[in-house]
């Protein structure tokens, strides 16, 4: 099961839940979360039939801040300075849309702490440390985000553990993965068509299919291409 505390999607889901008249056992199941989570989370604000996302939210959210810490956790402290409210509601936005792009939960939350931190890089035990989960979660997400392009690994100077890292060129390079995935499918698009015979309802079918992703698939390659000359010529901070 996932760690950490309950995003604002995540109760947004839970009282859609309820609205559909799921059980918490269902709920819990939709979510890949403990039962008991699902179920103290009702409970504590407004039980199955009072429970409203925005009010939960906000209630965590007070009862969160009259907790005091004893203690700054360390990979928190390069936030010193900033509104810890504020930081936290940032990381669970950026997470929320992260997930709404298609990654799993633990990867949106891995990649939202590498492009929060000032540092923009961070070892898997710091990953650990930070979202409180097991080092099994993060190879896991780190694997993905790997595969996608979206960091990269570099090995720590003098040291035995790799970094990963989050940079300018993350998007472009994720975004160019893309564009390979869409020119694979436009061309087993069109190889299906010609074993379906074009012109068969399903080969017609594949063959729309083949010509629409090889456009995407251009209009992603013109347009990263545009992204990386208008970023190359772009000032640096001194000027130059």
């Amino acid at each position: 099961m996932p760690g950490g505390r309950l995003t604002y999607q995540d109760r947004q889901r839970i009282a859609e839940g309820l609205a559909e008249g799921l059980t918490p056992t269902e709920i819990a199941a939709r979510l890949e979360r403990p039962l008991s989570t699902i179920t103290r989370e009702v409970s504590r604000n407004g039980g199955p039939d009072g429970y409203q996302a925005d009010e939960a939210h906000r209630a965590t959210s007070e009862r969160a801040h009259r907790r005091r810490p004893t203690a700054v956790p360390p990979a928190r402290a390069e936030a010193s300075g900033r509104n810890p409210e504020a930081m936290h509601d940032l990381e669970e936005k950026f997470t929320a849309i992260m997930i709404n792009t298609g990654l799993p939960r633990m990867t949106a939350r891995v990649l939202t702490c590498l492009y929060l931190t000032d540092s923009g890089s961070m070892s898997a035990a710091e990953l650990v440390q930070r979202l409180q989960v097991s080092p099994a979660s993060i190879s896991k997400a780190i694997g993905e985000l790997e595969q996608q392009e979206l960091i990269r690994r570099e090995r720590a100077p003098r040291r035995r553990h790799d970094r990963y890292v989050i940079d300018a060129d993350a998007w472009f390079r994720g975004w160019m993965a893309s564009a390979r995935q869409n020119a694979a499918l436009a061309d087993f698009a069109r190889q299906g068509a010609e074993t379906l015979g074009a012109t068969s309802p399903a080969g017609a079918r594949l063959q729309d299919i083949g010509e629409f992703f090889e456009h995407v698939g251009h209009a992603m390659l013109q347009a990263a291409e545009q992204w990386r000359q208008a970023y190359v010529a772009r000032p640096t901070p001194d000027g130059r």
